[in-house]
């Protein structure tokens, strides 16, 4: 769960990086706007992995396995 949640982290820091450089919000590109179900759901989802991340902040590295 830990890799699924940094794969998901990394996405969204890759779609922050487009928006602050370039304004351009590839998960809405992709999902049909920032509004759509579809790309509101990923935000959550991408959200939640962040969330989840904050645990990963206080266990031992060897209980992440």
């Amino acid at each position: 769960m830990s890799k699924t949640a940094l794969v998901l982290i990394i996405i969204g820091a890759v779609n922050w990086l487009l928006v602050g450089l370039f304004r351009y919000d590839l998960v809405a590109a992709i999902f049909g706007g920032s509004g759509a179900l579809v790309s509101r759901i990923i935000y959550v989802i991408i959200g939640l992995a962040g969330l989840y991340a904050i645990s990963l902040l206080f266990t031992n590295s060897r209980e992440r396995t």
